[in-house]
């Protein structure tokens, strides 16, 4: 049964429509934006692309012992990455403001599955994609409490998986 580690919660100001998760071990620069993925990853670093409409997004941040339940919720996306962690202490990162450490406690360093889900505030809108050329977002109805008032929330639930191994 998976237990919930550890939770952080922040506001976070994206700039230049991208905001990410970096083992503070790893240069946090150098990724290009990809215009087919919302989600994009390298070695100790995902970044989520987002409307440049976002001035303020609530991310909710869990570390659990295994795979984590699903939230019900009205997500606009979702996606999982695996992800290497080398150094095992992770911060907020954005373009701006650069490496802002955070105190979520992950097991150790190692390979990690990441759940990133999103939400706009329908009321803060309208949003224009960052992917697949501009297009105004159809945005569900949200979860208002979640939103607190911003323009984006986002739940990112994080998991030790085992690496794999070739025998032969």
């Amino acid at each position: 049964m998976s237990r919930l580690l550890d939770v952080f919660e922040t506001v976070v100001i994206p700039s230049y429509r991208l905001f990410g998760l970096v083992d503070t071990a790893v240069d946090a620069y150098g990724l290009d934006p990809d215009d087919a993925h919302w989600l994009l990853s390298a070695p100790g670093l995902v970044y989520l692309q987002v409307p440049s409409q976002v001035i303020e997004a609530v991310v909710r941040l869990e570390s659990w012992s295994t795979l984590p339940p699903e939230k019900d919720a009205r997500w606009f996306g979702r996606e999982e990455v695996e992800v290497e962690i080398p150094g095992g202490d992770l911060g907020i990162y954005t373009i701006d403001g650069g490496v802002q450490e955070i105190p979520l406690i992950i097991p150790s360093p190692g390979l990690y599955k990441m759940r990133w889900q999103w939400m706009f505030n329908g009321e803060r809108g309208p949003f224009i994609s960052p992917i697949g050329g501009a297009r105004t977002l159809q945005v569900p109805p949200g979860q208002e409490k979640e939103l607190a008032g911003k323009e984006q929330y986002c739940l990112v639930q994080i998991w030790r998986i085992a690496a794999c191994t070739n025998s032969g």
